[in-house]
């Protein structure tokens, strides 16, 4: 079944919490459609201090990225894993990239002033699948959210801005359309909240953001896994698999990337351990999600053509 989430006060929130009431519920299996604004709750292209917003907000429970949601999926048990398959994903006409206010520390390590912030302005084409800034310069899109995740399970209202195990602010580029994102489930219900519109990102999302944007058109399919046990993100590409790491410290980040990966080739490719390990260091890429968000981000690539 699908079901159209509409754009409206009702279905917005700002923060991740057990506690939020499901916008609506579904079965394993149904399709979601639904459009976003950006992260900002931005209604219009422009620099951060003028242009509209979203009203009305609450300063507290709406500081973080203007998510969907959440999702109530019948059936699902904290434990379990959430399968989140990325059908669609169409760009707004705009989106636009700050740089110069965070993170604090790389400006510094770059002899940057964190008090200036430039700005670059985009005109998305979606048909064409390219974004033109306001001198000239064109990149081709691939287009993902940068939010796709559920509450932790402890009570209280938590951040939108760090990834967790169950997902959330995660940034990875890999999610583009015809991905399907894999979740540990940390509570009854599921709870699943999406949002934050990317048009294109590098890894490592150097200066904190991306190209943020609305998204028009969202179409995610959400269903349930028994036979997948996991502690934290795993992604299935088109072409390759991939597992992410988080931690405040990135070298903690890598090795629990390297240790899912490590978890999927002994269940994907029927390898001992220390086979995989010795392995993955000939066939796995291992790539900074992003820096910027407190808590850090590495991903690890097994691509299908590596193995012949």
């Amino acid at each position: 079944m699908i079901h159209s989430i509409p754009l409206e006060r009702r279905t917005l929130h700002g923060h991740f919490s057990r506690d939020l009431e499901p916008v609506l519920v579904v079965d394993p299996g149904d399709t979601v459609t639904f459009s976003t604004i950006d992260a900002g709750w931005g209604l219009e292209e422009g620099p951060e201090e003028s242009r509209r917003h979203f009203e009305p907000r609450d300063p507290e429970l709406d500081a973080g990225h203007a998510l969907i949601g959440p999702i109530e999926v019948r059936g699902a048990r904290a434990g379990g894993t959430l399968a989140v398959g990325i059908d669609r994903l169409r760009v707004g006409d705009f989106g636009f990239t700050d740089a110069g206010g965070w993170p604090a520390w790389l400006n510094t390590r770059l002899g940057l002033d964190s008090g200036e912030t430039h700005h670059l302005r985009w005109r998305l084409d979606a048909d064409a699948g390219t974004g033109r800034d306001q001198h000239g310069r064109t990149v081709a899109l691939r287009p993902f959210l940068g939010v796709m995740g559920m509450p932790p399970a402890e009570p209280g209202v938590h951040s939108t801005s760090p990834p967790r195990p169950c997902g959330g602010n995660l940034d990875c580029t890999e999610l583009v359309a015809g991905t399907t994102l894999f979740l540990p489930i940390p509570v009854d219900g599921a709870l699943f909240s999406a949002g934050d519109g990317h048009a294109r990102q590098g890894d490592g999302e150097v200066c904190q953001i991306a190209i943020e944007c609305p998204m028009a058109d969202v179409e995610l399919t959400l269903d349930l896994r028994d036979d997948m046990p996991l502690t934290g993100p795993v992604a299935r590409t088109g072409d390759a698999w991939v597992t992410l790491g988080v931690d405040e410290d990135l070298d903690e980040a890598a090795a629990l990337a390297v240790d899912s990966m490590l978890t999927l080739m002994e269940r994907e490719l029927s390898l001992e351990r220390r086979d995989a390990y010795a392995l993955a260091s000939v066939v796995v890429d291992l790539r900074v999600t992003q820096v910027v968000n407190g808590v850090k981000g590495v991903h690890a690539v097994l691509r299908d053509d590596v193995l012949q």
